[in-house]
């Protein structure tokens, strides 16, 4: 069962010394964190890293969280990389997102059962979304209490400082979605999945895919209490972080 869920950024700037000196961030790095210990503090019995990449893949302790695909130095990160156990062959695990959730969980101080499911997207599969929403219920299932670590962005469109050219569907776009990630309700769970996939592969929304696997995991009718706990778009990317806490009936 889907305990508590939590979205975060995707990239690598939300980790401490990956700017450099550079202090980029902080709000956006702030929310996390507090999300992430949220999730902790849940007491989840298991967690899963949700986060594209450039292929499906299901990966399992021990695991090394890295940045090396970012171009980055680990030994210039503010955070510690986790010890994956002595004598364990280590895991380097290349996807940025998921190296960046792994990291903030580590931060968070959890210890406990990790696995990570790196989704990718895909604009021409008509039923890629259905099979992502089938993978989160997989995720989930079982009565072990089970905790999301979502990683991905919204609309990357937004203004002179953005990855690509300006679009002007990237605002209504990221708007419409913040308001389904605010209420969780099962309408809202049901128009999240029914985002485009083309549409959100033009606006460059690397979190299409682990949104699909969120709101599979949620279910049509089990009822969470959610909130938008920050978003902006300080580089022309909308990051935001959302929590999504079950609710006992």
């Amino acid at each position: 069962m889907l305990a508590i869920a939590a979205l975060v950024p995707d990239t690598a700037l939300l980790v401490p010394g990956a700017a450099g000196r550079a202090s980029v961030l902080p709000e956006v790095r702030r929310a996390a964190v507090d999300a992430a210990g949220e999730l902790v503090r849940a007491r989840p019995d298991r967690v899963v890293v949700v986060s594209p990449g450039p292929a499906d893949r299901r990966l399992a302790a021990p695991l090394r969280p890295s940045l090396a695909a970012a171009g980055i130095d680990d030994a210039t990160l503010g955070w510690s990389i986790p010890d994956a156990g002595a004598g364990a062959g280590e895991i380097v695990v290349p996807a940025i997102g998921a190296g960046v959730a792994l990291l903030l969980l580590a931060h968070a101080g959890w210890t406990g059962p990790v696995t990570v499911a790196e989704v990718a997207s895909s604009s021409t599969d008509p039923t890629r979304a259905a099979a992502l929403r089938a993978l989160g219920a997989e995720l989930v299932a079982g009565p072990d209490r089970t905790a999301l670590l979502v990683a991905g962005s919204l609309g990357a469109r937004h203004g002179p400082h953005a990855p690509a050219a300006e679009d002007d569907r990237a605002a209504p776009f990221d708007t419409a979605t913040l308001a389904d990630l605010a209420l969780g309700d099962p309408l809202a769970r049901q128009r999240l999945a029914q985002i485009p996939a083309e549409l959100a592969a033009e606006l460059l929304v690397s979190g299409w895919a682990p949104l699909q696997v969120l709101v599979g995991a949620a279910g049509d009718a089990a009822p969470y209490a959610a909130e938008v706990r920050h978003a902006s778009a300080p580089l022309g990317v909308t990051y935001a972080v959302a929590v999504w806490r079950g609710v006992q009936p």
